[in-house]
């Protein structure tokens, strides 16, 4: 908590205010200030909506008659009524328009030092290409397709064609295993599938089409696998009837596509994301919501600006993914893509991309700041990284010294960090830090603009000075509109608890100069290096092994990673308890949902805290587990679990 008290490490100057997108709203509607403006964003929410597109230069094909519909509740609003729009328009057709076709749109580089650049008309190009070779495959208007990639250009590629023909994309992480691909492709129905060869990590290769084969057997609806052949290394007995190359389905096509004219309220992605109960859930975007909100996200949080340059290391199967993509090229910003580890072949090697491609927006998560700073201030002094303005940071929490040390030694203590704090089902921000108040260490220096958030306690009133839940009072452009074939679990999700409110699952304290920190999540999903997965689907997973009748997954903190998956096990009798079924057991988990989810530790016990009606307290496992008290044992039927669980973790570690 003593980071609440700090003061300020950063203030804003008139460098970073001038020609800022913020600043020309806040001229256009006649404001004196951020603080008026975020206000007004909230008091008249349509208002600011409209001079932020108009300022922002977005273009419809129809224009919207109502900001929006709540007849439905404002569970399920309708956005920009009566508008019609499609975001590769306002990505490729308008940066044309405004003669940025010479201008480069991505940057693509892998560890093998293989590098790929792609101007906004080559872009164009590519995309009019795949849309038509879509076309001839029979893609229809409403067809879902899966992208199981890396962050290559053949993904933004593929991305921007689905949309521009009225799909539906289902990225998904490229590190999964086949039974998480196969679990998301049969819950969207997907029709085509994305996927490359192999790419390789840490110099290791990667053998992508062989997960995504193993998944689509399990998937009768993909009828078509469309390859990227990037290392080239796939067998005869890899491919399939289904297979098409991506020179093939480009080759001989026209450059020129149809854009569909798409209802602001169509959805356009399924993006999962895992809770603490059941299976993945398909958060649900439309048109009019993500691509709008991610493109003011950059706008006002970050102050992308045209011809600047983005760098964000993440993986197309996580929100960041699909928004940078969205968000830069709208803004006409170049975009720069990297496949492999972060370290590899040293650990200057995301200081050598910011320096090659004269960076100037560089996000990175906690996570990896951690496991950079492990290697001292040798491989950043190397690099001149003088073309940084802002640095982004996203995923999970901080710790102090991290983030100073992204401070002082990669920002040499001038340059913001906007921190930025949302998620999948809200298409980006609830909390982030504009460049145009102070930002204290760890915190967020405001809401989003157009979002009302608070916290409120137990009771369900807003407080100022101490935890509780960060919720949104009122419907927000960006927001799921619900979750793919699952209407009562997005409810229960998000609106269950206080009537007509949106209650995100984080733990965060306000202050009185309306900073904002977090501390962690109020659910149990768990986090390792910014990947959120369920328990649940851990379980499961664990599961699958012959020995295992009963497993319970927690996460725990760990200094770099952030959290790491910890099981307890029941075994079937039989089954003898040893270092090499705890390894097989992990492996299991490893070969269905990917190696960066593979458990760190592995406790056989005969017994699991359970409710009377049998729900497992993972809760209560997991402040066990690291010697915390565990709170209200009122509803566990077996409270004598709590000393197994200790003495084991104190004797066995598996």
């Amino acid at each position: 908590m003593n980071l609440i008290k700090e003061d300020p490490i950063w203030l804003p100057s008139e460098k970073y205010i001038a020609g800022s997108h913020l600043q020309r709203l806040i001229h256009r509607l006649g404001l004196k200030n951020y603080d008026e403006l975020n206000e007004y964003s909230v008091l008249h929410t349509d208002e600011f909506w409209k001079a932020t597109l108009d300022e922002l230069g977005i273009e419809w094909f129809t224009p919207y008659e109502k900001f929006v519909d709540l007849e439905a509740g404002p569970q399920w609003p309708k956005w920009f009524v009566g508008g019609q729009i499609n975001l590769a328009h306002n990505a490729l057709t308008r940066q044309l328009k405004l003669g940025r076709g010479d201008q480069t749109a991505i940057v693509w580089e892998d560890e093998l030092g293989i590098c790929k650049s792609l101007t906004y008309k080559e872009l164009d190009e590519q995309t009019g290409r795949v849309a038509n070779g879509l076309i001839e495959l029979g893609f229809r208007r409403g067809d879902t397709v899966g992208l199981f990639v890396p962050m290559i250009p053949e993904a933004a590629i593929f991305f921007l064609a689905a949309v521009r023909l009225g799909g539906i994309v289902v990225p998904i992480f490229s590190g999964y295993g086949a039974d998480a691909v196969a679990t998301r492709l049969n819950d969207a129905k997907v029709r085509f599938l994305l996927t490359v060869d192999g790419f390789t990590r840490r110099g290791k290769v990667v053998p992508l089409k062989r997960a995504a084969n193993e998944a689509v057997e399990k998937c009768p609806t993909v009828e078509r696998i469309i390859m990227v052949e990037y290392l080239n290394n796939v067998s005869k007995g890899d491919l399939t009837e289904k297979d098409i190359s991506w020179k093939d389905l480009i080759e001989g096509k026209e450059t020129t596509a149809p854009i569909e004219a798409m209802d602001a309220n169509d959805p356009f992605m399924i993006i999962y994301t895992s809770g603490t109960t059941g299976k993945p859930k398909g958060a649900v975007h439309t048109q009019g919501g993500f691509p709008l909100k991610t493109v003011q996200d950059m706008a006002h949080v970050f102050d992308l600006r045209a011809g600047e340059v983005l760098f964000w290391l993440t993986d197309l199967g996580w929100m960041v993914g699909p928004a940078v993509i969205i968000g830069a090229l709208t803004l006409g910003a170049t975009l720069v893509f990297y496949t492999g580890a972060p370290d590899h072949p040293d650990p200057g090697r995301i200081w050598s991309i910011v320096e090659r491609n004269r960076v100037t927006h560089l996000g990175l998560a906690p996570t990896l700041i951690r496991s950079l700073r492990a290697f001292g201030e040798k491989p950043i002094r190397k690099r001149n990284l003088d073309t940084l303005r802002v640095l982004i940071s996203t995923g999970e929490a901080w710790d102090i010294e991290s983030y100073l040390w992204y401070f002082h030694e990669v920002g040499k203590g001038k340059l913001p960090i906007s921190n930025y704090s949302g998620g999948t089902e809200v298409s980006g921000g609830i909390l982030g830090c504009v460049t145009h108040r102070p930002i204290k260490p760890t915190g967020f220096n405001t809401t989003v603009p157009g979002i009302h958030a608070v916290v409120l306690d137990d009771t369900g009133h807003p407080v100022i000075g101490q935890v509780g839940e960060l919720a949104v009072l009122r419907p927000f452009v960006g927001m799921t509109n619900g979750f793919w074939n699952d209407r009562e679990r997005y409810l229960d999700s998000y609106w269950a608890r206080f009537e007509n409110v949106w209650v995100h699952g984080d733990w965060a304290f306000q202050d009185s100069e309306n900073h904002w920190f977090l501390f962690g999540r109020s659910d149990d999903v768990i986090k390792v290096a910014g990947k959120r997965v369920g328990p649940t689907e851990v379980e499961a997973a664990a599961g699958q092994h012959p020995a295992v009748v009963q497993v319970a997954a927690v996460g725990v903190p760990h200094p770099v990673k952030g959290e790491e998956v910890v099981l307890f096990i029941i075994l079937h009798p039989g089954f003898t308890p040893n270092e090499g079924l705890a390894e097989a057991i992990k492996e299991q988990v490893t070969s269905t949902l990917g190696k960066s989810l593979k458990p760190s530790r592995l406790y056989f016990v005969n017994d699991l805290p359970r409710t009377r009606n049998g729900k497992i307290m993972r809760r209560v496992i997991r402040a066990v587990y690291q010697g915390q008290n565990p709170g209200d044992l009122s509803a566990l039927e077996n409270p004598g679990v709590i000393k197994m669980i200790q003495s084991l973790t104190q004797t066995q570690n598996l």
